[in-house]
């Protein structure tokens, strides 16, 4: 068994389809004929020859359709190309046939077919035989082609989406550690339980981080629990200037988003907020589903700082949604909105994700 499956591995598709195939019309032209009447075994090994010729025949069409090369042809080109070698070949094969079957059939098998009438007659089911055979050869190749580079496409996706999760993990960690660190530190003389808790608090944020890049997408429920751990975090750092309410339907929490969606979204809102925003500073996350929708809105009071006044900034908030727009451009195509808009004296970002129909 395991020597079988050794070979089934070394074997391409084009020799399993091409002894198959042969082997298959030869089996049922003889039971097509057995059907009439009971079938000779010299009609039996004829049509055994006749088959075989058309096996050897057909392989140097295939390493010819290899060397002359598709890739970027025309339809026509290819069309023309496969009628002229279908013609030559079968005219090929037919008078090839006609002569390894005389010791079969004898001379007149010849006389018979140099007739006109007859020989386009006969003629023309091999020229048929050839034409299907290199009408499936191209349909085969290029599927084969098309399922590969559909395989390579998201391949290349789902790389370029880790590639971003992983650089937006590299922007947002290192100045929020930075920061939530150098908290810890204050605090362990002045409150030590409040201390306690930030780090409790960065762990399960940390943890999130490091499981949720095994996967592509997550619950929203598992997306605000870590946003929630952040929250925390920020909350013991500036104390009463911050405060945050969620508005969470129960159907959005099971919605599958991208690890790492929205915290961008979180963030921008307290860093540019704290910036422009009275005191306290008010962040309100809302989620909904709509008709298969997810409805995604954070707002925050202050208002919306441009990216030309922050173009210094590591992660920007420009930069930030120009990530999640990527992300989502790969994941979802054609099936968001990410809009932001700015009533008076709060910024409010809104994101729409339609769920995928499968076709």
């Amino acid at each position: 068994m395991m020597h079988f499956e050794k070979i089934r591995k070394h074997v391409s598709p084009f020799w399993a389809l091409q002894i198959g195939g042969w082997l298959s019309i030869w089996l049922m032209y003889i039971a097509m004929h057995s059907v009439k009447e009971p079938i000779s075994p010299n009609n039996i090994l004829g049509l055994f020859i006749t088959y075989l010729t058309g096996f050897l025949i057909t392989i140097p069409l295939r390493y010819y359709n290899r060397r002359l090369g598709y890739q970027g042809r025309s339809v026509q080109f290819i069309a023309m190309n496969m009628l002229v070698s279908s013609l030559v070949l079968s005219l090929i094969w037919f008078w090839i046939d006609i002569f390894a079957s005389i010791p079969l059939h004898g001379m007149p098998i010849l006389e018979m077919n140099l007739h006109w009438i007859k020989f386009i007659w006969s003629w023309s089911s091999y020229l048929m035989v050839i034409i299907i055979w290199s009408s499936l050869y191209f349909v085969i190749k290029f599927y084969r082609e098309w399922n590969e580079q559909k395989v390579r496409t998201e391949q290349a996706n789902r790389m370029a989406q880790s590639a971003q999760l992983q650089m937006l993990r590299y922007q947002l960690n290192p100045h929020f550690l930075f920061n939530s660190l150098n908290s810890i530190r204050a605090l362990i003389d002045e409150d030590k339980d409040h201390a306690r808790q930030m780090i409790t608090e960065l762990s399960e944020f940390l943890r999130y981080s490091l499981i949720s890049k095994n996967f592509k997408d997550v619950p929203l429920s598992e997306e605000l629990d870590a946003i929630r751990h952040y929250f925390e975090i920020e909350k013991i750092r500036y104390e009463d200037k911050l405060e945050v309410a969620f508005e969470i339907d129960p159907l959005a929490e099971e919605y599958p988003v991208l690890s790492f969606l929205i915290h961008p979204l979180v963030e921008n809102a307290i860093k540019y907020g704290m910036k422009t925003s009275d005191m306290p500073l008010k962040i309100r996350i809302k989620a909904r589903v709509v008709e298969d929708t997810l409805q995604v809105e954070v707002c925050n009071t202050g208002k919306w700082v441009e990216p030309q006044q922050h173009e210094d900034d590591e992660m920007s908030t420009n930069t930030g949604l120009d990530n999640i727009r990527q992300r989502l451009d790969n994941a979802f195509p054609n099936q968001y909105s990410l809009i932001v808009e700015q009533p008076e004296g709060s910024v409010h970002i809104k994101l729409e994700i339609r769920k995928k129909i499968d076709a």
